[in-house]
């Protein structure tokens, strides 16, 4: 067990360094036709780097759980469906994300609340979806796996966030506004 815990550290060690690359990155300023081809390629990269992180996550998962193979038929196809749903619902993100870095040097009142409440409205839906989630593994599995479940993937995207967080920069205060 504790060459599996070892193992599951240093999959989610790989994966925060993974995750940074893409979200580093700043967007260049637009006009210009290499804006356009590097937004085109940013894109095309946060596409595959978020593919490759649920590859990984995937693999994680799949080490901590411990399943047998009666127990992978009925526990694959759930998170999959779930993986499928929250990518869907990380594109939302990516988007608050993209209006975040777009609008950075000229935040409004009323853009700042927006993307505010769009984080807000993401962290609300992603965790119903993992209840949701939880709910179908404890059905399928018991309560036990489906505690698991939720606690790996709790940790893996709380090492994600921590990741995306800490690539943003904090949003200029009041002494920008104020001129100071």
């Amino acid at each position: 067990m504790k060459r599996l815990s070892k193992g599951v550290g240093l999959a989610a060690a790989f994966l925060m360094i993974c995750s940074s690359g893409a979200i580093a990155q700043s967007t260049p300023a637009a006009g210009s036709a290499s804006a356009d081809t590097s937004k085109q390629n940013l894109a095309q990269d946060i596409k595959m780097l978020r593919k490759d992180v649920r590859a990984e996550k995937q693999k994680i998962m799949g080490a901590a759980m411990g399943l047998d193979a009666d127990q992978a038929k009925k526990f694959w196809p759930i998170y999959k469906d779930y993986d499928k749903q929250l990518a869907k619902l990380n594109d939302v993100r990516v988007g608050n994300i993209t209006a975040y870095a777009e609008n950075y040097s000229n935040m409004t009142e009323n853009k700042a609340d927006e993307i505010v409440n769009g984080a807000i409205s993401y962290h609300k839906k992603r965790i119903d979806l993992l209840a949701n989630t939880y709910d179908k593994v404890r059905g399928a599995l018991g309560a036990p796996l489906a505690a698991r479940f939720v606690q790996v993937e709790s940790q893996l995207n709380n090492l994600i966030d921590l990741q995306i967080g800490s690539n943003l920069p904090l949003i200029w205060g009041p002494e920008k506004s104020a001129g100071k």
